[in-house]
């Protein structure tokens, strides 16, 4: 290993070279030394192929160059023992659009390989990588706005969405009636197309999707002319959906087989309708609780009152508060609250009473008021005790 050449010197090129330098350089060098472009003097031609790649492989990688520019090619972990980008495995790959299998990405040896031939290394289409078999349809997603009633009391909304649907006409086949749908000859029903080619690299297998029937499997002599051989329309469908009861801001409410329609037979995908609940100029809420708040008038805070309280169902509860009640003082009614969606609990409803002072006085209240102020003392007392006792 000691003996191995400088990884630069074997590329022909400077430590500063860009990636691009390092790139056409291997491109060159790639086709020069490969052993099936040198017949009579194969074996040194290998050699000089292998030392070509293992340079390369090295240097196109930031990691490992910088690795190699401080340790040299036997560095802490020796980039040498590879075999180059192949790894000593024989000469068949097999490509897919995620890489060569069984190695790590290689970054821009597939452009080099495109250069190479032409673009023969395309990888699958995303419709040539699916399996021909039932495939469950698109999910749909959608927001809806309600109420903070609805959304405490729970409601049924009848919906709009547009969506495909199986076309009526062919059943989804695409055909025109009457005819039918056959198997793709030139793929055999797979959607992919597969080709061996022998180069200079050694043997590549592609996989491509099948320009007969586009990836189908299926070729379709006769096109429904409803919907043009998709086998789907697109149409605005009403849906009826329940919001439960307790269901809270952006939860989500999910209608299993609602979505788009299958492929092959599968199911339809799902509906996501996720819930907006607008403001609600009275109520709020926390958790389960609903709170509000309720204003009394001086002479209810002071003597004691009963009070309707609103509900947010829109009936009443009668609550009654003690005497010399304080601003800012909570009271719970039990179980008036949210609906739990997991259980049977339900939450409270706290309301939270605000002493309103009032802004216009008629002389009689006037006077009451004064007499009252001359049998109490208006000044606060002044504790005498320090602040903690």
């Amino acid at each position: 290993m000691a003996g191995k050449r400088d990884y630069y010197e074997v590329l022909g090129v400077n430590k500063n070279a860009t990636d691009e330098e390092l790139k056409k350089a291997y491109r060159k060098l790639a086709k020069k030394y490969h052993p099936d472009a040198n017949p009579d003097n194969k074996k040194e031609a290998e050699a000089k192929f292998k030392e070509v790649n293992e340079a390369y492989e090295t240097l196109s990688d930031p990691q490992k160059r910088k690795m190699y520019d401080q340790f040299g090619p036997d560095g802490p972990q020796g980039f040498g023992g590879a075999g180059g980008p192949f790894g000593g495995q024989g000469g068949y790959y097999s490509y897919s659009s995620s890489g060569f299998d069984g190695f790590s990405d290689f970054g821009d040896l597939g452009d080099i390989f495109s250069s190479f031939f032409g673009g023969g290394f395309g990888g699958r289409s995303a419709s040539g990588r699916q399996s021909q078999g039932p495939r469950k349809g698109a999910d749909l997603n959608l927001n809806i706005d309600i109420t903070f009633e609805e959304a405490y009391l729970g409601v049924e909304k009848e919906i709009s969405i547009n969506r495909n649907e199986v076309c009526s006409t062919c059943k989804g086949t695409g055909a025109k009636p009457g005819t039918t749908v056959t198997k793709c000859t030139v793929c055999n029903g797979t959607g992919q197309v597969r080709q061996v080619q022998n180069t200079i690299l050694g043997q590549m297998q592609t996989t491509r999707t099948c320009t007969n029937c586009h990836g189908t499997g299926e070729v379709i002599k006769e096109v429904c002319e409803t919907c043009r051989g998709k086998g789907k329309i697109r149409k605005q469908t009403k849906i009826k959906v329940k919001i439960p009861a307790g269901i809270d801001d952006n939860q989500t409410v999910v209608l299993r087989g609602e979505g788009e329609p299958g492929e092959k037979g599968g199911t339809r995908g799902d509906l996501y309708i996720t819930v907006r609940i607008k403001r609600n100029s009275i109520f709020t809420r926390k958790g389960n609780a609903v709170l509000c708040e309720i204003p009394i008038t001086i002479t209810q805070a002071t003597l004691g009152a009963e009070l309707e309280i609103p509900m947010v169902d829109g009936s009443k509860e009668k609550y009654k508060i003690p005497e010399a009640t304080q601003t800012g003082t909570k009271f719970t009614i039990r179980n008036k609250g949210f609906k739990s969606l997991n259980s049977n609990a339900q939450g409270d409803f706290i309301f939270t009473v605000i002493v309103q002072t009032p802004k216009r006085l008629s002389k009689e209240q006037r006077d009451l008021l004064m007499q009252l102020a001359k049998t109490m003392n208006e000044q606060p007392p002044v504790k005498k005790r320090g602040l903690f006792g």
